[in-house]
C-alpha cells in the first residue's frame, strides 16, 4: 500500500518535469522561428515608421509645403540650395534672407502661408524657396545622422511609378552631390523604379507596408501628399549588413533568455519537489507522532491544514485531520452557538445606546427660551427602532421640528434612521425651506438605496416671533393642532412621497399659525395602529380622546396621558411597532414674558 502511492507521487512529478521541459523547448523553439521570420521586418517597419513621421513633421513645419514642393520641383534646375547649411554656418542663406526681409520686410519666413508666397514677386518667390529648401535639407542632414541611415530622401513618383524624381535627399558631412555611385542625389534627380520598388511604393499610398529589397540595400516608403495627380513619398534606405547584425543581437539575447528560462525551470522543480512531495510528507508523519504522544486533536488538525495537494499526500492529511477533527466537533459547536448569541446580544445592546444617543433627551431642552415648552419620546418595539423624531434651532428665530418612520424593524431600520436624521439636519441647517430640506433628503437617500427603505417624514419650521409654522408632509401621520382654549384637532395636511421611494418627488408646504397658549402634536403610526389581543387598532379617535383629556397640560403630560390610554388599551398584547411622541406649547414672547414675570 505504502510503496504504491509512493511510486504514484514519483509518477506525478516525473509527469510534471516533463510537460514542463517540453512545453518549455516547444515554446522556445516556436518563438525563436517567428522572430527570426519577423524581426527584419518588423525592426526595419517600426524604425522607419518613427523616421519618417520626423521628416514629415519637418516637411509640414512649413504651412506653404505643397507649394514648395512644386516650386522645388518645377525650377529645380534655377535654384541656387545651400545644401550644408549646417557645416559652414549658411553665409548664403543668412544673406538671402537679408535680402528677402529688406524686401518683404512684413513676411514671416517660417511661417509664410501659401496666397502670401503666391503673391510675392518672382525674385523673391525663389529667394524664400532657396532659403526654406537650405533649411529643410538641414534638418534632413541631422535626421540622418541621428539615425544612421543609408539614405534618406523625398521623390515624386511619375508615369505610373516608373520613375521617381528626387526632391530632396539627406547627406552627410563631406559627402559630394550628384548623380554617381557614392554620391547623394541633388533636386532634381530622375531614376528608373524596379518592380518591387513600384509595388512599395502603391502599398505606401494605401497606408501600408511593404519593403522593396534592391542590390542588398532594402527601402522603405512613406506616402506624404500628392502634387499635380502625382504621389509624393518619405523614402529610406538600410543596408542588409546593418539589419543582419541587428537579428543577430537579437538572436543572442533571445538565446539568453532561454539559457535563463531553463534554469528558472530546473530550480522551480526541484522546489517543487521539496514543497509538494518531502515538505507534506514530513508533516504528515510528524504529526500522527504528535497525537500518539499528545492526544491533542485540534492542534493535529490546525497543523495538518496547511496541505491541500490534491494527490495521495494531500487524501492521508485530510484522512487524519478529519479523524482529529471529528473529536471536538461537538464541543467546537456549542461554544460557536454561545459565542454567537453572546454577540448578537452585546451589538443589540451597544446599538439601543447609540440610537438613544442620537435623539434628544434632555428636557426641557431650551430652558433659556421661554416661547415654548417642548417634550419627545421614542419606545421601540425591539432593542432598537425605526421611529426618530428631532428638534433644533436653524437660527435664533427658527426651530425645525422632525418626526418620522422608518419602513422595517430591528438593525437595519436603526441604521437607514440615524442615516436619515443626519441627512435631514444637514439640509436644514443649510437654510433651506421645509419642502427643500424634504426634496433634498429624498434624492440624497435614493441615491444609494440599495435596500429598498423609506422613511415617512413630518418636518415644520417654527418661527418663534410669530408663531407660524411651515410643514412639509412626506407620507406621515396628520399632525393635530390645539388652538388657544380649544381642544386637539387632525390638522389635515397634503402628503406628498415618501422619502427614498422614488428620485425626483416635490413636496408642498403649508402652514400652521399658531397663537399663545396653541399646542401642536405629532406622532408616528405607532400610536394609532397599537393592537389589543382581538386585533383592534387603537385608532386616532382614542388618540384625540387621550389628547383632550388634559388639553391644557403640559406637553410631558399630554405624552404621558397618550400613552397610559394606549397601554390600557392593548393590555397584554405585545407591542407591535415603534411609539414616538412630540408635543410643543407654543407662548410667543408675551406670554413668555409674563411668565418670567410671575
Amino acid at each position: 500500500m505504502h510503496k504504491k502511492k509512493r511510486g504514484s507521487i514519483i509518477l506525478q512529478v516525473a509527469i510534471l518535469i516533463i510537460i514542463c521541459v517540453v512545453l518549455t523547448e516547444a515554446v522556445s523553439l516556436i518563438a525563436q522561428l517567428i522572430k527570426a521570420s519577423q524581426d527584419v521586418s518588423n525592426h526595419v517597419e517600426g524604425r522607419s515608421s518613427e523616421i519618417a513621421d520626423e521628416v514629415v513633421s519637418a516637411i509640414r513645419e512649413y504651412p506653404a509645403h505643397d507649394w514648395l514642393l512644386i516650386y522645388w520641383r518645377d525650377n529645380y534646375d534655377k535654384l541656387d540650395i545651400e545644401y550644408d547649411v549646417n557645416y559652414i554656418n549658411g553665409a548664403e542663406t543668412r544673406e538671402k534672407c537679408r535680402i528677402l526681409s529688406e524686401h518683404q520686410p512684413k513676411l514671416q519666413i517660417r511661417y509664410a502661408l501659401e496666397p502670401e508666397i503666391a503673391a510675392l514677386p518672382e525674385e523673391d518667390q525663389k529667394l524664400y524657396a532657396e532659403i526654406t529648401y537650405s533649411w529643410l535639407i538641414t534638418r534632413v542632414n541631422e535626421i540622418k545622422k541621428s539615425y544612421n541611415i543609408t539614405h534618406l530622401f523625398c521623390v515624386e513618383a511619375r508615369n505610373d511609378y516608373t520613375e521617381q524624381f528626387f526632391l530632396f535627399s539627406g547627406g552627410s558631412k563631406g559627402e559630394e552631390r550628384g548623380t554617381g555611385t557614392d554620391q547623394v542625389f541633388p533636386l532634381g534627380t530622375v531614376l528608373s523604379l524596379n518592380e518591387r520598388q513600384q509595388k512599395a511604393m502603391k502599398s505606401a499610398e494605401e497606408n501600408l507596408t511593404d519593403l522593396a529589397d534592391v542590390d542588398g540595400y532594402v527601402d522603405y516608403y512613406s506616402f506624404l501628399t500628392t502634387i499635380d495627380g502625382n504621389p509624393c513619398f518619405v523614402g529610406l534606405t538600410f543596408s542588409n549588413e546593418y539589419i543582419t547584425q541587428t537579428v543577430y543581437n537579437q538572436l543572442i539575447r533571445d538565446s539568453a533568455f532561454t539559457i535563463a528560462q531553463q534554469i528558472f525551470l530546473a530550480v522551480a522543480i526541484l522546489l517543487g519537489i521539496l514543497l509538494l512531495v518531502l515538505r507534506p510528507l514530513k508533516m504528515v508523519q510528524g504529526s500522527i507522532r504528535k497525537y500518539k504522544d499528545t492526544k491533542d486533536s485540534k492542534s493535529v488538525a490546525e497543523d495538518l491544514n496547511g496541505i491541500t495537494m490534491n494527490n495521495e499526500i494531500g487524501e492521508l492529511s485530510g484522512d487524519v485531520a478529519d479523524m482529529t477533527r471529528e473529536i471536538d466537533n461537538y464541543l467546537e459547536e456549542i461554544k460557536k452557538i454561545t459565542s454567537e448569541r453572546e454577540r448578537i446580544a452585546t451589538e443589540l445592546a451597544l446599538a439601543e445606546e447609540i440610537q438613544s444617543s442620537m435623539l434628544p433627551q434632555i428636557f426641557p431642552p431650551f430652558p433659556d427660551r421661554p416661547e415654548f415648552e417642548l417634550y419627545a419620546s421614542m419606545d421601540p418595539a425591539r432593542e432598537v427602532g425605526g421611529d426618530f423624531y428631532d428638534y433644533y434651532f436653524i437660527d435664533e428665530d427658527h426651530l425645525c421640528l422632525v418626526m418620522a418612520d422608518v419602513s422595517g424593524k430591528g438593525i437595519p431600520a436603526a441604521l437607514f434612521m440615524m442615516m436619515s436624521k443626519i441627512i435631514i439636519k444637514n439640509s436644514a441647517m443649510l437654510g433651506k425651506s421645509a419642502a427643500e430640506i424634504l426634496k433634498t433628503a429624498n434624492e440624497v437617500l435614493c441615491s444609494n438605496n440599495t435596500t429598498e427603505m423609506f422613511v415617512t417624514v413630518w418636518l415644520g419650521i417654527l418661527e418663534i416671533s410669530t408663531g407660524r409654522v411651515v410643514t412639509a408632509n412626506a407620507g406621515h401621520e396628520y399632525p393635530t393642532v390645539k388652538k388657544p382654549d380649544g381642544k386637539y384637532e387632525l390638522f389635515k395636511d397634503k402628503h406628498g412621497f415618501v422619502i427614498g421611494g422614488m428620485n425626483g418627488m416635490k413636496y408642498t408646504e403649508q402652514e400652521i399659525q399658531l397663537e399663545p397658549g396653541s399646542s401642536l402634536f405629532v406622532y408616528t403610526d405607532g400610536v394609532p395602529e397599537a393592537t389589543d389581543s382581538h386585533e383592534e387598532l387603537f385608532g386616532t379617535d382614542r388618540m384625540l380622546d387621550a389628547l383632550n383629556r388634559e388639553p391644557g397640560a403640559n406637553p410631558e403630560q399630554i405624552l404621558h396621558n397618550v400613552r397610559e390610554n394606549v397601554d390600557g388599551f392593548v393590555s397584554d398584547a405585545e407591542q407591535f411597532d415603534d411609539m414616538t411622541m412630540l408635543c410643543l406649547k407654543y407662548k410667543g414672547k408675551r406670554d413668555a414674558e409674563t411668565d418670567n414675570g410671575d
